[in-house]
């Protein structure tokens, strides 16, 4: 692997988001790293004040920023609450990244997503695939948030010359996930629906739309790990791909699901509800030429997620009979 040019050892590291599944993640990873750990819950700091934010980094003095925090959800939920979605994003990672360039912030990274890319982009998809296309318009409002982000975080390293650098992750699961049905996304929704068939014995479960659209899936572990060496080692412009480097269909994940779930009714298809993007696979070939490979195989990471759900319901958000 690529030498280190960034040491996070002895570094006061600030995690905006480290609730969520993806800061969770990055957190525990960082426990590797020999740095102090820095978190701030909603109640006390407001993400989207900017007089809070820009109050607290000149208290903490953070040297690094992996700036995980987002307003996030599927389908369902950015139809449903467009404006939250794009104003929420907006203003976080802007009074994120002003606060740090004005606290004097050495290195920080902003966390993308792969459905920032035009909806019919070559697949797999490269970096450059970034604004040659329209959008998903299911989930163009947290799209154009994000690229938004991206391009602060640009300007920002051009105007100023800061060490900020952005990363797009592919479509993410593991612990901490959102197993809610009105605001998950699609495995931890099939992960609570095949849980709920069972204890119900029912014989089928219903996915959304044909089936057809092939979905790329990461675990969050190797998201934050991944996380942690790019920061540790790349220092450009242009944003990176974090992913897996392979896809499946929604049907077949769903039978990958019921399988770790140990339910052994069928699966149909409601095709009046939309299928979204019909696939969507990124290029992680700059990434793996940097030296990172992902460690946990999909089968494997999904009956992992399934037992993190089955000993944290609660944290989970659910009421399972």
């Amino acid at each position: 692997m690529t030498a280190p040019a960034y040491d996070l050892s002895g570094k006061r590291v600030y995690v905006p988001g480290h609730r969520g599944m993806v800061g969770a993640a990055i957190v525990r990873r960082l426990a590797d790293e020999n740095c102090v750990v820095l978190t701030a819950t909603r109640d006390k700091l407001d993400l989207r004040d900017q007089h809070a934010v820009r109050a607290w980094f000149a208290s903490e003095k953070p040297d690094a920023v992996f700036l995980a925090a987002a307003k996030v959800g599927g389908i369902l939920a950015n139809d449903t609450y467009p404006a939250d979605f794009l104003y929420d994003n907006l203003m976080i990672e802007a009074n994120v990244v002003e606060a740090a360039h004005r606290s004097g912030v050495g290195k920080l990274m902003f966390l993308g997503s792969s459905c920032i890319y035009p909806k019919f982009a070559p697949q797999p998809i490269e970096e450059n695939a970034l604004l040659t296309g329209a959008l998903e318009p299911t989930n163009e409002w947290y799209a154009i948030a994000k690229i938004a982000g991206i391009k602060l975080v640009q300007a920002y390293r051009r105007q100023h010359g800061h060490d900020y650098i952005s990363v797009m992750p592919t479509n993410l699961y593991g612990p901490g996930d959102n197993f809610d049905l009105k605001g998950s996304h699609v495995l931890p929704a099939l992960i609570r629906k095949a849980h709920q068939a069972k204890l119900d014995g029912a014989g089928e479960i219903e996915i959304w739309g044909t089936g057809t659209p092939r979905r790329e899936f990461l675990h969050v572990d190797d998201l934050a790990d991944a996380c942690v060496f790019l920061m540790k080692t790349y220092s450009q412009d242009e944003h990176v791909n974090i992913g897996s480097g392979s896809d499946v269909t929604i049907l077949e994940l769903a039978t990958m699901v019921a399988r770790a779930v140990g339910f052994s009714g069928g699966v149909v298809r409601d095709e009046t509800k939309p299928d979204g993007t019909p696939r969507k696979l990124m290029s992680v070939a700059k990434l793996q030429g940097m030296g990172w490979r992902p460690r946990i195989p999909l089968e494997e990471g999904i009956a992992a997620t399934y037992r993190w759900f089955l000993d944290n319901q609660d944290a989970a958000r659910l009421a399972v009979a």
